[in-house]
């Protein structure tokens, strides 16, 4: 525990750092060893970017459609709910969907369940983690990772399954599921499997950071690599002309792709010990509201709640997908009550996490956000069509 919040409080600083918000004379001669560093990592992803162009190491088909919903960024571009409206549009129109997750921070398989695998089946290699098989839930955050085990939870007919090999998972789903199409989520970097359709997603309140890759910067690989996307989601929109400089600044790389508009719009509140009772957002006006999150941008989310009348009168943030002890939710909890607010307020994401406490005595909701197209619908349903019929 000690060590998971230290490697919690380094990553924290890390992403200070990088943002601006520490300038001690420390901290900028880290961020000149950092750029050095870079420029190592850049060379390093375009190298094997070109191994793979160059058909000299190969990637991989395996008889089915593959669509790759990823980013060029670590991170906050609200990519988890994109995932849903894409298997949730594609499974509607009668396909049979597999979202593959590499499982961001799940819990490993321990070395019992590896030998009483190897010795029941004879082999060493295990399968992937099954979160759900369309119909039941099967395994719980801890060992799916906070945004598959949220997948699962909310797109029924859906098989969602978890492996940092998805070549390996995506032939699973297809023998086992019958699955048609396979989604990678976070697919953008992971070459191995040949997508059909490339979907990359940009924030469009902070599209690249500050234009590095890492370590100095929070980019994956380089701006320019986004040429490979057939589809580019600019996400976290509101539909002004200042996305127009960021267009042009796409098809400067990309003249191909179609681009997409969308927002994050909040539809409701519900509460995160019991899925049946919601509250609409308009309980949120002029309500005393205490936020607690460990997201990428948490500014985001209490940005809705301020737009929607909240109160904000406690925030607490962790690092993205912290596991919440009890005794972090009793403080919490207490902290809200004496601040005297009318609810506690987190999002979706972080909702899984949350322990199940034997006393609440501030009533705890989660934010439920969905994605609204603002422009090229005709391109969503293009691209969903395109899918579809592929």
């Amino acid at each position: 525990m000690q060590l998971k919040f230290k490697f919690e409080n380094f990553e924290q600083y890390f992403v200070d750092l990088l943002h601006g918000r520490r300038r001690g004379r420390f901290d900028l001669s880290l961020l000149d060893l950092l750029f050095v560093a870079s420029r190592f990592y850049r060379a390093v992803v375009m190298f094997r970017i070109w191994l793979y162009e160059s058909r000299i190491i190969r990637n991989r088909s395996i008889g089915c459609l593959v669509v790759s919903i990823g980013n060029l960024s670590c991170g906050g571009t609200g990519k988890t709910p994109v995932v849903e409206v894409f298997a949730r549009s594609i499974s509607a129109k009668g396909r049979k969907v597999a979202i593959l997750s590499r499982g961001y921070r799940s819990k490993p398989r321990s070395l019992g369940e590896k030998l009483a695998h190897m010795f029941s089946k004879g082999k060493i290699e295990l399968p992937p983690k099954v979160v759900s098989d369309g119909q039941n839930l099967l395994l719980d955050y801890t060992y799916s990772g906070d945004e598959p085990y949220m997948l699962a939870s909310n797109l029924p007919n859906v098989d969602v399954l978890v492996d940092k090999d998805r070549v390996k998972s995506g032939l699973y789903a297809i023998d086992n599921f019958g699955t048609d199409v396979l989604i990678m989520d976070d697919g953008f970097q992971y070459l191995r499997l040949r997508p059909h359709i490339n979907i990359v997603l940009v924030d469009s309140t902070d599209p690249f950071g500050n234009g590095h890759v890492l370590p100095r910067g929070m980019l994956r690989e380089p701006v320019r690599n986004i040429k490979r996307a057939d589809y580019i989601f600019l996400t976290k929109s509101d539909g002004g002309h200042r996305l127009l400089h960021l267009k042009k600044f796409l098809r400067r790389y990309n003249r191909r792709a179609e681009i997409i508009e969308c927002c994050h719009r909040p539809k409701y509140l519900e509460m995160v010990y019991n899925k049946s009772c919601r509250l609409e957002l308009t309980a949120l006006k002029g309500a005393k509201v205490a936020a607690i999150s460990a997201i990428a941008c948490p500014a985001s989310f209490e940005a809705f709640l301020c737009s929607l009348g909240a109160e904000l009168v406690a925030q607490k943030h962790y690092a993205d997908h912290h596991s919440y002890t009890q005794q972090e939710m009793i403080d919490f909890v207490n902290t809200a009550k004496a601040s005297g607010a009318d609810y506690i307020v987190t999002t979706e994401k972080d909702a899984v996490r949350v322990p199940r406490l034997d006393r609440v005595d501030v009533p705890m909701y989660f934010l439920r956000i969905e994605i609204d197209i603002l422009s090229g619908r005709e391109n969503f349903d293009q691209c969903i069509s395109r899918i579809c019929f592929l």
